[in-house]
């Protein structure tokens, strides 16, 4: 499909997603809408975009973390029409005192583990999830990694039965890239065998 007839389905949607919801504000960036939606608003939001707008499929769920400033946290959500391709991007704002959000999974189930990680990694609740629990990070574990307060080497604690509970040691493992003035062959961790 034609990027111009996709911009255009992507206004209609969001035009006529605005217009049943007033408080509901949209950008435009490079052609690509953001709503943004507070929390409140949020499911009835999604759901209306579903039901009557056709956006069938929930793509993706993110967050950011915008420490320094109020609302700390930002939730963003990619939805489809998997017909059309058509996309928007929903952004929702979570204050650190609130840190919660309804969960989408009543509307899309897509959204059962997508929203399990953004919960395990920056500690954000997603109100009515049918099993909120950590993904990646043992239960018991106290800290959210993809925090910016986070420290790359990671916190001591201490946890009777876990077998991590000292800092990771990052430095020289696969992942991590060589500093310098290199080529980027030269810095891939591959290149050193």
């Amino acid at each position: 499909m034609p990027a111009t007839k996709l911009s255009e389905l992507q206004k209609a949607a969001a035009d006529k997603i605005c217009a049943r919801f007033p408080q509901i504000s949209a950008k435009e960036f490079r052609g690509d809408i953001t709503l943004t939606i507070a929390p409140a608003d949020l499911l009835a939001a999604m759901r209306y975009a579903r039901e009557s707008c056709g956006f069938d499929m929930l793509v993706c769920v993110s967050s950011v973390d915008n420490l320094g400033q109020e609302p700390r946290f930002e939730v963003n959500y990619t939805i489809t029409q998997a017909e059309t391709g058509a996309n928007l991007l929903v952004r929702t704002p979570v204050s650190e005192a609130e840190c919660t959000v309804p969960s989408m999974v009543p509307v899309w189930r897509s959204a059962n583990w997508l929203e399990r990680e953004q919960y395990d990694l920056m500690g954000i609740e997603f109100t009515g999830h049918p099993d909120l629990r950590r993904i990646m990070m043992w239960e018991g574990y106290p800290y959210h990694p993809l925090r910016k307060d986070f420290p790359v080497a990671g916190k001591d604690f201490e946890q009777a039965g876990v077998a991590f509970t000292q800092k990771a040691p990052t430095g020289g493992a696969p992942f991590i890239t060589t500093p310098g003035v290199k080529t980027a062959g030269e810095r891939e961790p591959r290149s050193r065998g």
